[in-house]
């Protein structure tokens, strides 16, 4: 029989025997299958692993067959086909998850980055669905994971023959129709899904978006404010005792040329004294400079306008030795340490505002890492191979116009203190652009209305002058903190621990040629301790590190005394000697160098802020200036025994800190301001003495 007649019987079959072929399926006659070789034939797979299935019969319309074809029954009662959903079950989700080889790369990587199964509802797949066993090509759509309770992907594989009386030709047209519509439908089911997607992956996704920007942003501001900031400070203090034998010699060349005789001997030492103590005076103009700056143009433009300094400071100091002219040097170094003081002053003032409270301490102690790291860049450039020669130190004091360069590019593109502009400006729009912008999120309500309350607490109130500070009886214990800890920090003998240094390496017999290698190092050890600082202030407080460091400095400051005593009798002593310089300046940079520079942040409100910055600014140059100038004399007294004095300095800091300063870690300004109120008025808050009727504890007669 050919296959027309194949053809016609399989149409005028009666109903009984496409029953009778469904009994006999059910007895358990053979699925019909293929040859191996037999390639005519064009099969559409079941609902299998890689195989396609139908949920609804919705499609069957659209397709140019004349018939649907029927599946074996055998085949249809093994099928994993659900049972049709209710009205009810129509919205509930359906939990499906694409794997790692989705063609869509955004789905990927959303539902890898959330880790969490996609959501959406069931009558988006009401229709079809297409599952594969991994490792499985596939020639319609995607592999996708179905979890319909009665899929199972582990049974046998095997293939569907074409429906009774349905020919080849017919069955491979609707399998291409099939897969045809499916593809359009399984473009639809992923729009669907991303139009569906849960809120929870994307709350998920935006939070680790909102973190990135806000570390981003932030991390931007504390570069572009510290490059030019007090980094300047550190690397214009190291960079001039390269240079010193050949400034000397130009002071000396230049003066011949003038007069024709050379300078004497102790007036070169004189100019050259002058030279080096011009820069803590600039510090203490910038100091005083710095709090009426700040209130003017804001936190980021004073720093802005510092580098008029930068630039007039370097082009002095780079055509002093054409014009034959140590009076460009003398003056560029006031005006160089006029810009230190400014940026010493601002910059953590503009850092302190602009950082959340959660990250305040760590944010604050960045100039600490600057300056460290300033120091240590110094000392590399002052070497004799980068630009120690002695033609080169013209170029070697000029390069601090670098870091100002950089800070002029970069500051611009960054927003203003948010603190600044909403109390001291007024601007709610301005500092809600700022707040989002440095947290990276548009939810910024509660730090708003955090700030609303500050500057509820400051409205009627002007800027204080520093005078004022000491009148205010409310901020004696604050003014009085702030005097002795930063009185601590220039006192507690770290500067002239790097003065003897050079002395010290030499002692342990080091050679000469390799001593600058070796205070670079103690550079180094400063900026690891504060970076360390950095990671720990916000773990264990302020009060801890400071206490930690001031003790440590004076336990191996004792030591280092002990061992300049005994080095020439003992022989391993000028080592111990030497391990103390290091340990000293790793415990100055784990506590003091950065933490003292946050008090005047957080102990002070935002009226009074500037202020305190000018008087701590004022008094640190002032001590710095004391200290160079009177160290050889100290040096020349007490010999072996110089640090002594230092050492007491570090007894009263620890003491202090301990029984004085509060813990002010993880709390806001307004936070910190009521409690120091509190420490401060004591004495009314505990109310008056009991004033009513004595009251006699007797026993009765």
């Amino acid at each position: 029989m050919g296959p027309g007649s194949a053809d016609h019987a399989g149409r005028g079959s009666s109903a009984s025997k496409l029953r009778k072929g469904r009994d006999g399926g059910r007895a358990g006659a053979a699925p019909r299958a293929s040859a191996p070789g037999d390639s005519s034939r064009h099969h559409l797979p079941l609902h299998r692993p890689g195989r396609l299935r139908i949920v609804s019969g919705a499609l069957g319309t659209r397709l140019p067959l004349t018939r649907p074809p029927r599946h074996p029954p055998r085949l249809r009662a093994r099928s994993c086909r659900p049972s049709p959903p209710r009205r009810a079950q129509l919205q509930r989700p359906l939990r499906m998850r694409l794997p790692v080889r989705s063609r869509d790369p955004a789905d990927t990587t959303a539902l890898r980055s959330s880790r969490r199964a996609c959501a959406f509802p069931r009558a988006a797949t009401a229709a079809a669905v297409l599952c594969r066993k991994p490792g499985v090509a596939a020639n319609a759509g995607e592999m996708r994971t179905c979890s319909v309770p009665s899929c199972d992907g582990e049974r046998s594989e095997f293939r569907n023959a074409p429906g009774p009386g349905v020919p080849d030709e017919g069955w491979q047209t609707g399998a291409n129709a099939r897969a045809q519509a499916l593809r359009r439908l399984d473009g639809a089911v992923r729009a669907q899904t991303r139009l569906l997607w849960p809120a929870r992956c994307r709350s998920v996704l935006r939070s680790d978006e909102q973190k990135q920007m806000q570390g981003r942003v932030l991390l931007l501001t504390i570069c572009a404010a510290g490059i030019g900031g007090t980094f300047q400070f550190g690397y214009n203090l190291s960079i001039i005792n390269a240079p010193t034998l050949h400034i000397q010699e130009f002071i000396n060349e230049t003066w011949r040329v003038r007069t024709g005789q050379p300078l004497p001997r102790h007036l070169v030492l004189l100019v050259w004294s002058l030279i080096v103590s011009l820069y803590p005076l600039g510090g203490l103009f910038g100091a005083l400079l710095a709090g009426p700056l700040a209130v003017m143009l804001g936190r980021k433009k004073s720093l802005l306008v510092n580098n008029i300094f930068v630039v007039a400071a370097a082009s002095l100091f780079g055509f002093s030795r054409r014009a034959g002219s140590f009076e460009m040097v003398i003056l560029g170094r006031l005006l160089i340490g006029v810009s230190a003081g400014v940026s010493m002053s601002v910059q953590p003032m503009y850092l302190g505002e602009s950082a959340p409270k959660e990250l305040r301490g760590a944010v604050a102690m960045t100039p600490a890492i600057f300056t460290a790291l300033g120091i240590v860049m110094g000392q590399v450039v002052g070497l004799r191979e980068v630009l120690g020669d002695p033609w080169a130190w013209p170029l070697l004091l000029a390069s601090c116009l670098v870091p100002g360069v950089l800070q002029l590019a970069s500051l611009p593109l960054l927003p203003e203190s948010p603190r600044y502009l909403l109390i001291d400006c007024g601007d709610t729009e301005a500092c809600l652009a700022a707040l989002q912008r440095l947290r990276g999120t548009a939810d910024v309500a509660q730090e708003l209305s955090e700030l609303d309350e500050e500057r509820a607490a400051c409205r009627g109130q002007r800027a204080r002058r520093p005078w004022e500070l000491l009148q205010d009886r409310g901020l004696r214990r604050q003014v009085t903190s702030l005097a002795v800890l930063g009185g601590a920090l220039e006192l507690c003998g770290n500067d002239s621990v790097y003065a003897v240094a050079s002395s010290v390496f030499r002692g342990a017999g080091v050679p000469d040629a390799e001593v600058q290698y070796a205070v670079v190092g103690t550079g180094s050890c400063e900026l690891l301790a504060a970076c360390v600082s950095c990671v720990l202030i916000e773990r264990v407080g302020r009060r801890v590190l400071l206490i930690a460091g001031y003790s440590l400095m004076t336990c191996w400051g004792s030591i280092f005394t002990v061992a300049l005593c005994l080095q020439s009798s003992v022989p391993w002593m000028p080592y111990l000697a030497m391990s103390c310089i290091f340990a000293f300046i790793l415990s100055f940079g784990i506590g003091p160098a950065g933490v003292t520079g946050i008090l005047a942040t957080e102990l002070f409100d935002q009226k009074s802020r500037p202020a305190a910055y000018m008087v701590c600014g004022a008094l640190m140059w002032i001590l710095l200036f004391l200290v160079w100038l009177g160290f050889p004399f100290i040096m020349e007294g007490l010999s072996h025994f110089f640090y002594v004095p230092f050492l007491g300095v570090c007894v009263c800091g620890a003491i202090y800190t301990a029984f004085f300063l509060p813990e002010t870690k993880g709390k806001s300004f307004l936070e910190i301001s009521e409690e120091l109120d509190r420490l401060s008025f004591l004495k009314q808050n505990q109310g008056p003495d009991w004033s009513g009727p004595e009251v006699i504890l007797s026993t009765e007669l």
